[in-house]
C-alpha cells in the first residue's frame, strides 16, 4: 500500500498550500466544443481540495481490509481478486502519480529527489524503530514473560531496522514476534509480520525515480507521449507478467511493480494532459461506468486495463470534495497507513479481536490515529518544512514546460 501525499500517499507541497494548477480556460479556437467538453468542470487547485481527505479515507480502507486478515475473519470483500486494501493502494498510486509528476515538472532534479526522500524515508525509518523498540518488546514480554533473549533472537530488533532501512522489506518479524495471533497461523499464509503494509513504499519510490528520469528527457518533459507510452507498456506487461517472469528469474518484484505502476502512470499521464482534459462530472460518471465492467470481469488485470479511467474518477472526487480545514492542514494519512498494521497486531496479541471485528477495528483506529498524529507533528511536518526551505532557494535549471 503505503506513500500515498507523495506514499505510499503524499503531496509535494505541505498541506495548506496549493497542490495543482487551476483548470485552464476553454480553448479559444473551438469555443462551442470546449464549452461542451468542459461542462461542469472543476479545478483541482486551491488549499482545500479533497485529496488529503481522500487519502485519509484510502488509508482507513487499508486498515479495515487488513482487519479481516489480522482478526482471522477471512479475506473480507473482494473485487476481481483484490480486497479493499489493494483497491485503496491503487487509488494512492493514482493520486501520487498526478502530484509527483507536477512536482518533478516544477522542481530541478536535486530538489525533487530531496523532497521525495524527505517525505517517505524519515517517517518510515521511525516506524521501523518504534516497531522494533516498542511494539515488539511488548509482544515478546507478553509471550515470554521477560525480555531475556529478545535482542539476539531470530530477526533481531537491530537487524529488523537495518535490513529494511532501504524501503525494501526483507524482514517482517522481530525476535519471532508477533506470535499467537491469527495472522501467524498456517491458515492465514503462515506469516509472522509486524507490518504487511510497508511493502508498497519500495515500489512507490521506484515510480518516483521513473518520473525523475522521464521528465529529465527534454522531449518527454514537454509531451504527454512519454507517460502515455509507459502507461500502455506497463498495462500490457502486467497482462503478460507470467510470461515475462521466467526472463527475470521469477523475481516477484517485477509482478508487484507492474501491478501498481499502471495506476501511478495513469495519474502522471492525466497531469500531463490536464490542460486538455478538464475534470467534469459527465466524464467522471462515464469513466466509472465504462471502467466497471473490465475492472470486475477481466480476470487478473482488469483494474490495470482501465487505470486511466479509475484515476480520472479519483481525481474528480478530489476536485469535487472539499477537505475540512484540519485535514487540509494536517495530513496524517501516511501515518495511518504505516502504523495501522502494527497497532492491529498488538491488539490481536492481547485478544481484542475476540470481541468482534467492529470492536477490533474501532480499537485499531483509536490506537493508530494518535500514532499517526505524532508521526505528522514530530517527524513528517518538521522535516518537510526544512526540505522546502532548502529547495526554495534552488532555482530550476530546466525550462518550465509550455503545456497550454
Amino acid at each position: 500500500m503505503f506513500v500515498v501525499q507523495d506514499g505510499g500517499m503524499h503531496p509535494d507541497v505541505l498541506p495548506g498550500r496549493p497542490t495543482t494548477d487551476a483548470a485552464p480556460a476553454p480553448t479559444p479556437d473551438k469555443p462551442a466544443l470546449a464549452r461542451i467538453w468542459r461542462y461542469g468542470a472543476r479545478p483541482l487547485g486551491g488549499r482545500t481540495n479533497g485529496l488529503n481527505l481522500i487519502r485519509l479515507v484510502l488509508a482507513a480502507m487499508v486498515l479495515f481490509a487488513h482487519g479481516f486478515y489480522l482478526a482471522g475473519a477471512g479475506h473480507g470483500p473482494m473485487v476481481n481478486g483484490e480486497h479493499m486494501g489493494g483497491l485503496a493502494v491503487m487509488g494512492f498510486f493514482a493520486i501520487s502519480g498526478y502530484l509527483i509528476t507536477g512536482s518533478r515538472l516544477r522542481k530541478p532534479l536535486g530538489s525533487y529527489l530531496l523532497l521525495r526522500v524527505s517525505r517517505i524515508f524519515p517517517a518510515f525509518l521511525v516506524c521501523l524503530v518504534v516497531t522494533a523498540g516498542v511494539f515488539a518488546p511488548l509482544a515478546y514480554v507478553h509471550t515470554h514473560r521477560s525480555l531475556d533473549g529478545f535482542a539476539t533472537t531470530g530477526t533481531t530488533p537491530a537487524n529488523f531496522v537495518f535490513s529494511n532501512a532501504a524501503l525494501k522489506m526483507n524482514a517482517y518479524d522481530v525476535a519471532g514476534t508477533p506470535s499467537d495471533v491469527p495472522f501467524a497461523q498456517p491458515d492465514s499464509w503462515n506469516m509472522v509480520s509486524w507490518n504487511g503494509s510497508l511493502w508498497t513504499l519500495y515500489y512507490e519510490f521506484v515510480c518516483y525515480l521513473l518520473i525523475a528520469v522521464l521528465v529529465s528527457v527534454p522531449l518527454l518533459r514537454r509531451s504527454a507521449w512519454g507517460a502515455g507510452v509507459v502507461l500502455v507498456v506497463s498495462v500490457v506487461a502486467y497482462a503478460n507478467v507470467e510470461r515475462l517472469l521466467p526472463y527475470f528469474g521469477g523475481n516477484n518484484d517485477l509482478r508487484m511493480l507492474l501491478r501498481l505502476l499502471p495506476f501511478f502512470m495513469a495519474g502522471a499521464w492525466l497531469y500531463m494532459v490536464r490542460d486538455k482534459m478538464a475534470l467534469t462530472w459527465p466524464v467522471a460518471v462515464g469513466a466509472a461506468v465504462v471502467a466497471a465492467g473490465p475492472a470486475v470481469l477481466v480476470t487478473g488485470w482488469g483494474p490495470q486495463l482501465v487505470s486511466p479511467l479509475l484515476a480520472y474518477v479519483v481525481l474528480y472526487l478530489g476536485a469535487l470534495i472539499r477537505s475540512p480545514r484540519l485535514v487540509a492542514t494536517h495530513d496524517i494519512s501516511y501515518g495511518v497507513y504505516i502504523y495501522a498494521w502494527p497497532a492491529q497486531q498488538l491488539l490481536a496479541i492481547v485478544g481484542v479481536h475476540h470481541l468482534g471485528l467492529v470492536v477490533y477495528d474501532l480499537a485499531a483506529v483509536a490506537l493508530t490515529v494518535p500514532l499517526a498524529i505524532a508521526s505528522w507533528l514530530l517527524v513528517e511536518r518538521p522535516i518537510l518544512e526544512r526540505a522546502h526551505k532548502v529547495t526554495a532557494s534552488v532555482r530550476p535549471r530546466l525550462p518550465q514546460p509550455s503545456l497550454n
